[in-house]
């Protein structure tokens, strides 16, 4: 059995277990109050207003003029990251991060130490709720699939189970938005199918979806039976750490995807130096509205888990992708591949004095930061989401 336990709004709310004065109100982290940059995260009352991840933050405050931003404090988000990592490490060796707020577990080996797999996401819940002081959702299922769509439908604070013997019941009345990879455009032409939920996919001929969606639809096929054999894979077996989003909405504006690809950039970052690897191959994903998928890759002289330079690298091949004119984006990933840990390798040498300066003013900021608390130190400038940041952007991790 596979877990998906996933924080309910973690940004915002580290905020607001942070600040009690805080709670029952709009909190959104990024962009800021003059409408510039992105939105990280919102509290659920923000998402009342219709708030939420990569919405402009012009658009936040127009619909929430009372909504109150915050900045990001990413690396304070780690931290809080780590102690639930460690959480699920008492129950289970196998945990793949997807993000600093999700993770899959397989406790498929562990039903014999801690009880049934039901009971290993309530005491990983309750856990997490009494040392850490935030909610978290989890999904109980056969699969990674199956276990990422149950998190997500009883949130918050929710615990979802998928019986192994009723997964096409569990399925079936679903929305077809659920299936990854289905967007608004994707939604409308299933719907123009006469389908609705995933159940009506699911009966739909191999051939008609091959007609609508060509090479997509052997996925589509699979995951509306439930169907997923992707194992549950450790940071450090991972063959490459990536990560990716799907927006809600497709996204034009350059300086927004720009913004959001920063935010991709440092979360394979955090991964990589959590586990301390480095990675010579960098890898950008994109998704535009007609379904084309741009995929590229980059090498670089050096291996490298430093967020600036990734980052500009990253930017580098975004800008190859969009080009003069392009259509509007509906997903964009980040990746890094060819990775070694801790192998030596051959430096410049005043490239490699400077690097390594940013790297241990890093190490010295964040043994304060666990001894002093997150405040004590803070980057003169950080990744903020701002609609300002350059193509060499000042960030935490050398700033």
């Amino acid at each position: 059995m596979i877990l998906h336990i996933d924080m309910d709004a973690f940004y915002a709310s580290v905020e607001i277990r942070d600040d009690p004065r805080l709670r029952g109100k709009p909190v959104v982290v990024g962009g800021s109050p003059q409408g510039r940059g992105v939105v990280s995260a919102a509290s659920y009352e923000a998402r009342e207003f219709g708030i939420h991840s990569a919405m402009p933050a012009s658009q936040a405050i127009r619909r929430c003029p009372d909504a109150i931003f915050i900045k990001p404090r990413m690396r304070y988000y780690a931290a809080i990251s780590r102690q639930i990592r460690e959480i699920f490490g008492r129950y289970t060796s196998l945990v793949e991060p997807l993000s600093l707020d999700e993770a899959f577990l397989d406790v498929s080996g562990c039903v014999r130490l801690f009880g049934e797999a039901r009971q290993i996401a309530r005491d990983i819940k309750r856990d997490i709720r009494r040392e850490v002081g935030l909610m978290a959702s989890a999904g109980v299922a056969p699969n990674k699939f199956l276990a990422k769509v149950a998190s997500d439908l009883d949130k918050p604070d929710g615990l979802v189970y998928v019986d192994p013997d009723d997964i096409h019941g569990f399925l079936d009345p679903l929305p077809i938005a659920r299936v990854w990879g289905v967007g608004p455009q994707t939604e409308k032409k299933f719907n123009s199918l006469g389908a609705t939920t995933i159940g009506h996919v699911r009966h739909l001929p191999l051939e008609t979806l091959k007609l609508a969606f060509g090479v997509n639809s052997d996925h589509f096929w699979r995951l509306a039976r439930g169907l997923d054999s992707r194992q549950v894979v450790c940071d450090r077996d991972a063959k490459s750490i990536s990560h990716e989003t799907t927006f809600s909405f497709d996204i034009s504006q350059r300086e927004l995807l720009r913004a959001w690809l920063l935010e991709l950039i440092e979360q394979v970052a955090i991964r990589l130096r959590r586990n301390e690897i480095k990675a010579r191959t960098l890898k950008l994903k994109i998704r535009f509205s007609d379904f084309r998928t741009w995929v590229r890759s980059h090498s670089i002289s050096e291996p490298t888990h430093t967020t600036r330079v990734l980052c500009k690298h990253g930017l580098q091949l975004l800008e190859q992708a969009l080009g003069e004119d392009h259509p509007p984006v509906r997903l964009l990933g980040f990746g890094a591949a060819n990775l070694s840990h801790g192998l030596p390798v051959q430096k410049s040498l005043f490239e490699w004095q400077r690097l390594e300066k940013f790297q241990r003013l890093d190490e010295q900021c964040d043994e304060l930061r666990e001894k002093l608390g997150a405040m004590a130190i803070r980057s003169a400038t950080s990744l903020q989401h701002q609609i300002r940041l350059r193509p060499d952007p000042r960030i935490e991790d050398g700033d």
